[in-house]
């Protein structure tokens, strides 16, 4: 058996033609998908790339791994303790080694582990390539390296080649020379000019003012790259970029179908396409960051095309990352890892139906610390920091329906609310029960006492100043009220002078709109 892993960084299916996307962005994908299944529920359980790819490889979420963050505590696999052996688990777990031990040549090529000091992702690869750029290259520095190993490895028997491309990732890096493919093609239309201006009144870091997480400083090597977006043609400009980013990334891709093709193997060869996290385009009033537990952020393409299984399959169950593992391991007929706790989704690759999960829960805590319930019908988001957009604590969108998240009728839908709020509570139960022996820590709440998410450690103070300077100088006490006690805030009196407070606005609800 010979599997190609595509491994796609930051993409959101929804800008994927084969998910109904009506800019063409992807064709290449769009075949392997039309050869296929296409799971369209498919949610990354811990976001955004350490997590995510964590419990991809491990098949364990991040509540158990102990990785959900990008710093800090939750940036490292837990130790095992006392009862480690000669080696650790990832030896025999991890989903590369269990693919070695079944027989298959593993190889790797991504940046990923030397970008995250994620030293664990390359247990079980037998060949590991680095492109050296920490996740900044691009995809002309990429498909040369697969192109190079399948010229001289393609032909052979029992291989699985993990190829990581990151063009979708910001800064959008698209060359110049590919022009742009989409300029006679609409945008989506469900930010208008009145959404926009709700947007710009936004709190938090890579909102509408901010584009560059916590500024609008320009980026001139990234001429794609957008640092705010102040009107219709800065957010034409910045979604021309991402889809661009796409479409670069997959021409790319076929190229490396065309030579599997040219090997006589394409056939024979098994395809995964997926990603690690998606992006906020606009949701939750944030652009070009995967930093919520959330629609935008969680969901993620899955495409698995393999010899002999069904093709033009729809699966509109609800899955997540840690069952992409067993998956495989089922459809190779080889044995899983006991440590895995995923659900295989091989019956629907072969044509049958899947079993589908009631929920989903998903965890955010590099930009904010969030977990959410992803039901049939909603999605219920609880905030424990909110990463200084002032969210509220508890959010209930009808996502089948409202898939932007405009609506949050957490205050109109309270049965719901405590329903999921219940649901929430029983896997945290579960988890904590099930957890590694030796630990009683939730790494959500080590995060908390560390100082909050990654990305929003240290910034409240300048922060403040920039909010002022902007006009936003209202949220200021809030922000203040909320995160003075954070470790990584150095306390003292709120940094803003009174008289930029007469600045408050009645309305602070801006990136939500009540139903």
């Amino acid at each position: 058996m010979r599997i190609l892993f595509l491994d796609l960084d930051t993409l959101r299916p929804d800008h994927l033609g084969c998910y109904g996307y009506p800019r063409p962005t992807s064709p290449n994908i769009d075949r392997v998908a039309a050869e296929g299944a296409r799971f369209d529920r498919y949610y990354c359980t811990d976001a955004p790339c350490l997590p995510s790819r964590a419990a991809l490889f491990t098949g364990r979420p991040g509540i158990h791994t102990g990785v959900v963050g990008h710093g800090g505590t939750a940036g490292d696999m837990r130790l095992i303790g006392p009862e480690r052996g000669f080696a650790d688990r990832c030896r025999y777990d991890n989903l590369p080694a269990r693919l070695r031990h079944a027989g298959l040549r593993t190889v790797s090529i991504s940046p990923f582990a030397e970008r995250h000091g994620a030293w664990w992702f390359y247990a079980g690869f037998s060949e590991m390539i680095n492109p050296g750029k920490g996740g900044m290259e691009s995809a002309e520095e990429i498909s040369p390296l697969a192109l190079d190993w399948i010229k001289r490895n393609g032909k052979s028997d029992n291989w699985f080649l993990h190829v990581n491309f990151w063009d979708p990732h910001t800064p959008y890096r698209a060359p110049e020379e590919f022009g742009n493919p989409f300029a006679d093609h609409p945008i989506k239309p469900w930010i208008d000019e009145a959404m926009l201006a709700r947007h710009l009144r936004a709190i938090g870091p890579h909102t509408a003012n901010e584009i560059n997480m916590w500024d609008d400083t320009p980026l001139p090597r990234w001429p794609r790259y957008v640092p705010a977006i102040r009107n219709m043609d800065d957010l034409r400009r910045h979604m021309d970029g991402y889809d661009c980013g796409i479409a670069y990334m997959d021409w790319h891709i076929g190229r490396i179908l065309d030579e599997l093709a040219r090997q006589g193997v394409l056939d024979d060869t098994a395809i995964v396409i997926t990603a690690d996290h998606g992006e906020n385009q606009g949701e939750l009033g944030i652009y070009a960051e995967h930093a919520t537990a959330d629609e935008a952020t969680c969901r993620i393409p899955l495409i698995i095309r393999w010899p002999g299984g069904a093709k033009g399959v729809r699966d509109r169950g609800l899955h997540c990352n840690i069952d992409l593992a067993p998956t495989l391991l089922d459809l190779l007929e080889a044995q899983p890892a006991a440590s895995w706790e995923g659900v295989s989704m091989a019956a629907t690759v072969k044509g049958s139906k899947a079993v589908s999960r009631s929920y989903v829960v998903l965890s955010q805590c590099a930009h904010v610390c969030q977990r959410s319930v992803r039901s049939d019908s909603h999605l219920y988001m609880r905030t424990y920091h909110d990463g200084f957009h002032l969210f509220p604590d508890e959010m209930l969108f009808a996502i089948e329906n409202d898939p932007h998240e405009l609506r949050d009728i957490a205050h109109s839908a309270r049965a719901e609310v405590a329903n999921h709020a219940a649901i929430l509570a029983h896997w945290h139960a579960e988890m904590m029960a099930s957890m590694p022996d030796g630990y009683a820590t939730d790494p959500l709440w080590t995060v908390m006492r560390e100082g909050g998410p990654y990305h929003a450690r240290g910034m409240l103070r300048s922060y403040c100043e920039r909010l002022h300077r902007t006009g936003r100088g209202w949220a200021v006490e809030e922000l203040w009220r909320k995160h003075a006690a954070d470790p990584s805030v150095n306390g003292g009196p709120c940094p803003e002078p009174e008289a930029d407070l007469a600045l408050r606005r009645g309305d602070k609800t801006i990136i939500t709109e009540d139903a």
